[in-house]
C-alpha cells in the first residue's frame, strides 16, 4: 500500500484521482486546496488530512517525512501554471509525482524538472489517458500495421460549452490556462502524435478567446482541427438534441468514436505508473511542445486547408462592451 498526497482536491478531476487511489489499494494521506469544497472526500478518504493554507500542508507532508507514512505519491490537479511549482515540492519531499495534463505550459519547464528529478531521484508522471482508451489503441495498431507510405487524413473537433464564469476563473487567463489550445487541447494533439507520428508543419487558422482552429502535417496524417466553448459553434444536429458538448475524430471519411470508456481511464493509469510504465516527462514534451507553438503563432485566417467549423462567425468577448 502506497501512500499519497493530493494537490488540487476542490477541482473538477480530482474525484477520478481519488477514485484511482482507492481502487489501486492505496491510500489518500492528506490534501490542499485553497477552497474547501471538498466534501468528496467523504467518498473515499474521510480521515484524510485536508488543508486551506499551502503552509501549513508542507509543513504536516514534512513531518509525514520523517515517520512510517512518508508520502510515496503526490497527486497534482492545481490550475495548469502551476503545476511546475507544484511538481517540485513533490519532488523535493521525495515522493514520486502524478500531475495532469498538461504538465507544464512551456517546454523548458520540462528541462528544468529533468534536473529536479536528477537531484532526487525520483520521477514525473503525466495522466495521457487517450493513450489507453480502447479505440485509440486499436487504431494506433491499425495504423501501425497499414501501409508503410499511407498519409491519412482527418479531421478533430472538440466542442465543450462554457459559461461566463470561465473567463472570470484563472482558465480565462491566457498566462495561468495556456488558452484555448493547451487547456482543452493537449491531450488531443499528444494521442494525434502518439498515432500518427511527429509533427512536420503546424498552422494556426484562428486562436480566439472561445476556440482555436489549425492544420497539422504529421508524419502519417493530414489533420485538420477545432476547438472550442462556445456552444454557437455546435453542428446543427448538436443543438436541436440539446446537447452541450461534441467530439469528433474522423479518419478517410469514416468516425472514430471514443466518446465513451473514460471513467476507468485514470485508474488504469495509475495502475500502470505503480507497475512502473507510466508515461514520464519525455512522453510529454511533444503535447507540450506543440501547445506552446499554437500559443505563439500568429493566425492565418480562413487560408488554406482548415476545418468547416473554424469559418462559424466569431464572437465578441462575454465581457466586452
Amino acid at each position: 500500500m502506497k501512500n499519497f498526497a493530493l494537490i488540487g482536491a476542490a477541482g473538477y478531476i480530482a474525484p477520478r484521482h481519488m477514485k484511482a487511489v482507492k481502487d489501486t489499494g492505496n491510500i489518500l494521506l492528506a490534501a490542499y486546496d485553497k477552497f474547501d469544497s471538498v466534501g468528496v472526500m467523504d467518498s473515499y478518504f474521510p480521515e484524510a488530512d485536508f488543508f486551506t493554507e499551502f503552509e501549513r500542508f508542507d509543513r504536516h507532508v514534512e513531518k509525514l517525512k520523517r515517520t512510517e507514512e512518508k508520502i510515496d505519491y503526490v497527486s497534482i490537479c492545481s490550475p495548469n501554471y502551476l503545476h511546475d511549482s507544484h511538481i517540485r515540492f513533490g519532488l523535493r519531499v521525495g515522493a514520486n509525482v502524478i500531475c495532469e495534463k498538461p504538465l507544464v505550459l512551456n517546454p523548458w519547464n520540462i528541462e528544468a524538472l529533468k534536473e529536479v528529478e536528477n537531484d532526487h531521484g525520483t520521477k514525473v508522471f503525466n495522466i495521457l489517458q487517450l493513450r489507453l482508451h480502447p479505440s485509440i489503441v486499436a487504431l494506433k495498431k491499425r495504423i501501425e500495421e497499414g501501409p508503410k507510405d499511407k498519409i491519412y487524413d482527418l479531421d478533430l473537433a472538440y466542442i465543450t460549452s462554457r459559461g461566463h464564469w470561465y473567463y472570470t476563473s484563472w482558465k480565462g487567463d491566457v498566462s495561468k490556462s495556456g488558452g484555448i489550445a493547451t487547456n482543452i487541447g493537449v491531450h488531443f494533439f499528444d494521442m494525434l502524435t502518439w498515432v500518427f507520428g511527429a509533427v512536420k508543419k503546424n498552422v494556426v487558422h484562428i486562436h480566439t478567446h472561445d476556440r482555436a482552429a489549425g492544420y497539422f502535417e504529421l508524419e502519417k496524417a493530414r489533420v485538420r482541427w477545432f476547438l472550442s466553448i462556445n456552444s454557437d459553434t455546435l453542428p446543427d444536429h448538436v443543438k436541436t438534441k440539446g446537447g452541450k458538448t461534441f467530439r469528433s475524430l474522423s479518419m478517410e471519411g469514416e468516425e472514430i468514436e471514443f466518446s465513451d470508456g473514460f471513467t476507468e481511464l485514470h485508474t488504469h493509469s495509475y495502475q500502470l505508473i505503480l507497475d512502473g510504465q507510466g508515461f514520464g516527462l519525455e512522453e510529454a514534451m511533444p503535447s507540450i511542445q506543440i501547445v506552446h507553438d499554437i500559443r505563439h503563432m500568429k493566425s492565418v485566417g480562413l487560408k488554406g486547408d482548415y476545418h468547416p467549423l473554424a469559418a462559424v462567425r466569431l464572437a465578441k468577448h462575454p465581457f466586452e462592451n
